[in-house]
């Protein structure tokens, strides 16, 4: 492989990472893809000489990396109210994203039959979220779904509900359903592992 078909690929690497990046529907993902890719298109300009193209990239890169600071920075102001399964909008909400819910969570047993609790998060009036458990003896509730919808799927609205349950009287959290795409965001939140039950005091 000689040195232009190398330095072409790393073009066409940058290109590719910054296309892709559009089609994430999370904005922090975005920016990070983004920026990845534009921190190679612009080594591959300066390589080529290609100066505009050059400084056009590292502007990229600078404003993503900005905006990626100021979204760290800036908790999201989210509001919760209590639901039921039954609930028609519920019924829609669950209805409209059941494939995405049936992506995260392969397997899983979406009739919710169980569920006697309920909570909805929303963000400037549009649910985001939604949780659905079943309450067990000692204060503790096993999760039926915890959901959030791809643009909000950046850990805060779990830490956001999981703080409001102890208001409630609730002291643990056990998960028991399918856990392929789930063991991040049970490690982050805190879960451990108990002879395959996920578990997480409040």
């Amino acid at each position: 492989m000689n040195t232009n078909t190398i330095i072409e690929m790393i073009g066409y690497l940058g290109s590719s990472l910054v296309l892709i990046s559009f089609l994430m529907a999370s904005v922090a993902k975005l920016r990070i893809v983004n920026s990845v890719g534009s921190v190679i298109f612009t080594i591959y300009a300066f390589i080529i000489k290609s100066y505009p193209t050059a400084v056009m990239n590292l502007c990229l890169v600078l404003i993503n990396v900005y905006y990626l600071v100021k979204l760290n920075n800036t908790s999201i102001d989210y509001t919760c109210i209590k639901v039921s399964k039954d609930d028609p909008v519920i019924k829609h909400f669950i209805e409209f994203y059941m494939k995405d819910i049936q992506k995260c969570f392969p397997g899983i047993n979406t009739d919710f039959d169980s569920s006697d609790v309920g909570y909805a998060v929303l963000h400037e009036g549009t649910p985001t979220g939604l949780f659905l458990g079943k309450k067990q003896p000692e204060d503790n509730i096993d999760i039926l779904l915890d959901y959030s919808i791809p643009q909000y799927r950046d850990f805060s609205i779990g830490k956001f509900l999981y703080s409001k349950f102890p208001e409630d009287g609730f002291k643990t959290l056990t998960y028991k359903g399918p856990d392929k795409h789930h063991m991040p965001y049970l490690a982050k939140m805190g879960f451990e592992r108990y002879d395959g039950i996920y578990k997480k005091n409040l």
